[in-house]
C-alpha cells in the first residue's frame, strides 16, 4: 500500500452511509464517545505494553510461553529489586508514565479551556508534576508525577522551573525520543476533525519538551488523532493526513512502515517486516536496552521508532482494536507508547465501545484511576473551544470584510 504526498486531502470526509461494520469505514461518534475511545485506549495499550517494554518478540514468547494476549504481569516476578525494572511494578494493569502524562495535560486544557501554548506548559503543567502527590500505579504508592516519569520528562521541570528558559525553546538539547509524542493524543482531541490545527498546537506544546523529530512526531500524533475522529476515517485515511503533514526523517519511516504493512493481516507476520522498515530511521538501534552512540540525537534524516510502528499496526490491524494493540505489545522494545499510540488511534477511530471491557476495567481497577472521567472533562473542553474558535473566526471575517470592501 503506497501513500503519496501528492494525494488530494481535505479536513472532513463523508460519513458513509449505515452503521460501520467492524475494522471498516467508523460511523459517526458523538465528540465524547471518541475521546473515551481516545484515551480509554491510549490506557489500556500502555498497561499492557507495560511488562514487557525493552523486551524482543523472541524474548516475550520465551517469558509467556506464547505471544502476549492480554493483561500479564511483571516480566520479572521480583520486579522491586529487578533490574532494568526496579522499582517499578511494570504488569498487572499498571499504567506507565504515558498515560500519566496524558492526563496531566488534560488537566492543563481543564484549567485554560482553550488552546494551549508553550506558556501553558509551564505555568500549569511543570507545577503539576513537581506540586501535586497524585496514585502511581507502578510505585504502589502516592507521590508527585516527578518521581516516576522519565529522565526526558524531568528535562521539562529542569529546564522550565529551575532554568527559566524560554518555554518555546526549553526542548532543544533533551534527548530526542517519544516523550512528548506519547501524551499528545489530547492535543487531538480538542481539534478533533482538524489535523492541522492539531499538528500545529501539538509542535508549539511539544517545544518545551522535545526538537527535531521527537517534536515532529508529537505534532504527527496529535494531527493523527484529529483524522481519526472526523466521522467515516479510516485506518488509512489517517495515515495519508500523517504523511502529508509529516517532514524529513519521520514522514519517510511513517510511509516505509506503511508500505511493509499489510492490512487486516495477522499481525504476527507483521513484526519483522514493520522493524525491518523503521531500522533505518531508527537511532536507537538494535539493542533497545544498548543504544548506539548516535542515538537520539537531532536529525532530519531519522525519526522515532514508536509512531511509525504504531501507524503501521494501525493498518495490519484493520482498526481492530485487540489486534491492532496486542501487535504493537508482542512488537516489544518500546513497547508500551507504541501501544499507547495505536490504541488512542484505533478508540478515536471507533468509540469507547471497541476497547474491550474486560481490559479496561482490569486497568481501572489495577491502576486506581477512573479512565474516562479526563476523557469526559476533555470532550466538554473541546466543546468550549471549538464556540471560542467560531467566535474568534466570525470576527476575523468581519475584520477582513471591512479591509477588503470597496
Amino acid at each position: 500500500m503506497t501513500y503519496t504526498q501528492n494525494t488530494p486531502l481535505t479536513a472532513e470526509v463523508t460519513a458513509p452511509d449505515g452503521p460501520a461494520a467492524g475494522p471498516g469505514p467508523a460511523a459517526a461518534q458523538p465528540l465524547e464517545d471518541r475521546a473515551a475511545g481516545c484515551l480509554v485506549g491510549a490506557a489500556v495499550g500502555d498497561a499492557l505494553g507495560g511488562p514487557v517494554e525493552g523486551w524482543t518478540p523472541d524474548q516475550i514468547v520465551a517469558r509467556h510461553g506464547g505471544r502476549v494476549e492480554g493483561i500479564v504481569g511483571p516480566f520479572h516476578e521480583d520486579w522491586r529489586t529487578a533490574r532494568p525494572i526496579a522499582p517499578y511494578h511494570k504488569g498487572d494493569g499498571h499504567v506507565t508514565d504515558d498515560t500519566l502524562m496524558t492526563h496531566a495535560l488534560v488537566r492543563v486544557y481543564e484549567t485554560v479551556r482553550d488552546h494551549l501554548d508553550a506558556y501553558d506548559i509551564a505555568d500549569h503543567l511543570v507545577p503539576d508534576l513537581i506540586g501535586t502527590p497524585r496514585w502511581i500505579p507502578e510505585l504502589e504508592a502516592e507521590a508527585l508525577p516527578l518521581q516516576r516519569i522519565f529522565l526526558a520528562e524531568k528535562w521539562i521541570v529542569a529546564r522550565l522551573h529551575y532554568g527559566h528558559v524560554d518555554p518555546r525553546e526549553a526542548g532543544v538539547g533533551n534527548i530526542v525520543n517519544c516523550g512528548a509524542a506519547m501524551y499528545m493524543a489530547p492535543v487531538g482531541i480538542v481539534n478533533a476533525g482538524n489535523p492541522d490545527r492539531a499538528y500545529a498546537e501539538a509542535l508549539d506544546i511539544a517545544g518545551t519538551h522535545q526538537s527535531s523529530y521527537g517534536r515532529e512526531a508529537a505534532g504527527v500524533f496529535a494531527a493523527a488523532v484529529a483524522a481519526a475522529c472526523t466521522p467515516g476515517a479510516t485506518p488509512a485515511r489517517v495515515v495519508e493526513h500523517a504523511m502529508r503533514l509529516a517532514k524529513d526523517g519521520t514522514r519517510a519511516a511513517i510511509e516505509a512502515v506503511c508500505e511493509a504493512a499489510v492490512p487486516d493481516s495477522d499481525f504476527e507476520s507483521a513484526l519483522a517486516p514493520l522493524r525491518a522498515a523503521v531500522a533505518p530511521f531508527d537511532t536507537v538501534g538494535p539493542d533497545y536496552r544498548n543504544p548506539s552512540l548516535g542515538a537520539r540525537r537531532p536529525s532530519r534524516l531519522h525519526a522515532i521508532e514508536e509512531l511509525p510502528v504504531a501507524l503501521g499496526m494501525v493498518l495490519v490491524g484493520g482498526g481492530d482494536f485487540r489486534r491492532t494493540v496486542l501487535g504493537a505489545v508482542n512488537y516489544g522494545r518500546d513497547c508500551d507508547s507504541i501501544a499507547t499510540m495505536s490504541g488512542a488511534l484505533v478508540g478515536a477511530l471507533h468509540g469507547a465501545s471497541t476497547v474491550p471491557d474486560d481490559w479496561s476495567t482490569e486497568v481501572a481497577r489495577a491502576s486506581r484511576l477512573d479512565l474516562r472521567a479526563p476523557a469526559a472533562t476533555l470532550a466538554a473542553v473541546a466543546r468550549e473551544i471549538f464556540d471560542r474558535d467560531r467566535e474568534r473566526h466570525r470576527a476575523h471575517e468581519r475584520a477582513f470584510a471591512a479591509l477588503t470592501e470597496t
